[in-house]
C-alpha cells in the first residue's frame, strides 16, 4: 500500500475513533497531497459531507478551479455514487480505494449498494419518484438563457 492510501486509511480510522464512519480521502496531484477529507455526517447535518466530496470542495476552493483532471483520489472505501459523480464532474481520472461497497454492506453501511442498484433501473422502476414538469408557455428557459450567454 502506498503512502497516500495509508493516509486515507489513517484518516478513516481517526474518524471512527471520533464517532464517525470509516471513510477517509486524499486528493493528490504530482505526488503531493492537495486536500483531505473524512465523512463529517456525525458532526454536521449534511448528507453530502462525504470524505471524497470534502476533499474535492477544499481543493477547488483553494485552487479556485472546477477542473481537477490531473488529480488522483485515494479513498479508504469504494466511493458511493454521489462521490463518484462528483469526481466525474471534476474531471478526476484515477481513483484508488481499499474496501469495496460489498465490504461496507457487511458492516452495516449498505446504502451505497442500494443506490448503485437503483440508478441502473429505469426512472419508472426506481423507488424515488421523479416527475418532469415542463416550463410554462412564455417562461424564460434557464438552459436556453445559459446557452445564449455562453
Amino acid at each position: 500500500m502506498d503512502k497516500f492510501m495509508e493516509r486515507a486509511v489513517e484518516l478513516a480510522v481517526e474518524n471512527v475513533r471520533d464517532g464517525g464512519q470509516p471513510f477517509g480521502a486524499v486528493l493528490v496531484k504530482n505526488n503531493n497531497v492537495v486536500a483531505e477529507g473524512v465523512n463529517e455526517l456525525h458532526k454536521k447535518y449534511d448528507i453530502s459531507g462525504h470524505a471524497e466530496l470534502l476533499a474535492i470542495r477544499r481543493a477547488q476552493e483553494q485552487l479556485q478551479t472546477n477542473d481537477l483532471s490531473d488529480y488522483t483520489m485515494y479513498a479508504s472505501g469504494e466511493p458511493c455514487s454521489m462521490c463518484l459523480t462528483a469526481m466525474y464532474f471534476a474531471g478526476i481520472e484515477k481513483v484508488f480505494y481499499c474496501t469495496s461497497v460489498e465490504n461496507a454492506v457487511e458492516v452495516g453501511l449498505g446504502r451505497s449498494k442500494v443506490i448503485y442498484e437503483e440508478i441502473q433501473k429505469s426512472k419508472l422502476e426506481r423507488t424515488l419518484s421523479m416527475t418532469q414538469m415542463p416550463l410554462n408557455e412564455g417562461q424564460v428557459n434557464p438552459m436556453m438563457l445559459w446557452k445564449e450567454q455562453s
